[in-house]
């Protein structure tokens, strides 16, 4: 699939239009770099570069590079918040606020890590954003909750794991919208078995809308012959959404 294409796929999705898993595949013709995984020079993985994603619309299904969550374990406040959803009109997304952590992994636009032996960063080409995680195993912050939530990660052999909570709510954990509290805390672990590979995994937990942890599994694949282009959704959506967005107190449930 042409990157054009990809931009125009992600242009809808940015207007709330909901695809299938097949809708968004690798380039056929790509081959990803062989060989060992590069390191540091503190002798941990290094994870730089510019990767594609699976495309991730719904947690629970099975697609290429991913595998799925099966049936989400919801409790009643969580049943309820996800009945009430369905019956709602638009999407978040589709008036150009933050996507949240989760989403924005389940993007299938590119994203482009950097990392140093403190940090280790994010840039999506997704609206623009990024996310700067500290990896010199500090704690979390005491701050006011945000959309992408407080992020702090650590090594665990070669694995970097991190570890995000305090969030504001008012994201989802795909597009078709499961949902999820406040109370949400995400831990995603980040290998590399080898030059080409990212293997991924997510576990989200959540206690009020979940009777136990939600896994996700994903392989990223490096792509030397991508560069992050501009990415804007900044201007027009607003009224065309407008009085039909609805953010919930998703603890506010009886």
């Amino acid at each position: 699939m042409s990157r054009s294409v990809r931009i125009l796929i992600l242009s809808a999705l940015a207007g709330g239009v909901l695809f299938g898993q097949a809708s968004i595949q690798p380039t056929a013709k790509y081959t990803p770099p062989t060989g060992p995984a590069p390191k540091t020079a503190a002798g941990k993985p290094d994870f730089s570069g510019m990767w594609e994603r699976p495309y991730v619309p719904d947690i629970t299904k099975d697609g290429r590079g991913q595998v799925g969550s099966g049936e989400l374990p919801f409790t009643p406040a969580g049943k309820k918040r996800w009945e009430a959803y369905k019956a709602e009109e638009g999407d978040y997304a589709g008036a150009c606020l933050p996507f949240g952590q989760i989403r924005s992994m389940n993007s299938p636009d590119p994203v482009q890590i950097m990392q140093s032996d403190k940090y280790f960063a994010l840039l999506y080409e997704q609206n623009t954003w990024f996310k700067s995680v500290p990896i010199d195993g500090r704690k979390h912050r005491d701050i006011v909750p945000t959309w992408f939530g407080d992020s702090v990660g650590h090594w665990e052999g070669d694995t970097l794991v991190i570890d995000t909570n305090n969030f504001n709510g008012k994201t989802r954990l795909d597009t078709i919208g499961h949902p999820h509290s406040t109370k949400m805390s995400i831990v995603e672990k980040y290998t590399r078995p080898d030059m080409g590979h990212i293997n991924y995994e997510i576990t989200i937990t959540d206690p009020l809308y979940y009777t136990k942890p939600i896994v996700n599994k994903r392989v990223f694949t490096l792509r030397n012959d991508w560069e992050i282009m501009e990415y804007s959704c900044e201007e027009n959506n607003l009224s065309l959404w407008e009085g039909r967005i609805k953010v919930p107190k998703y603890d506010d449930v009886e």
